[in-house]
């Protein structure tokens, strides 16, 4: 049998946790992962439009030893710079956009 990259793990259980809660604001796209091994941990920032302050970039950091998602912080971007990575094929699609309904957490 195959051993798995500890680091391949870590980022299984971080989408799951992650898709779960950044669904509301799809599409999302990830514009920086940092992994940590020696911290079992992964951090990383995410782009998507949030229907009250605009486009913003927020940064999450998980730990995969207890799996828990902790949030960073958020800082809002230009719409020039957010369209920029619609070239891309986001973390996370959506067939449309509903972010009237997210609950904005």
């Amino acid at each position: 049998m195959e051993e798995q990259n500890p680091i391949t793990g870590m980022k299984e259980r971080r989408d799951r946790k992650v898709i779960s809660h950044l669904q509301q604001y799809a599409p999302v796209w990830m514009i920086e992962e940092e992994d940590i091994p020696n911290e079992d941990a992964l951090q990383f920032n995410v782009v998507f439009y949030h229907a009250e302050y605009g486009w913003v970039t927020r940064r999450y950091r998980y730990d995969a030893f207890n799996d828990v998602l902790y949030y960073k912080g958020q800082v809002m971007i230009s719409e020039e710079k957010a369209l920029d990575l619609e070239d891309q094929p986001p973390y996370i699609s959506a067939e449309m956009i509903n972010t009237v309904n997210s609950y904005g957490g």
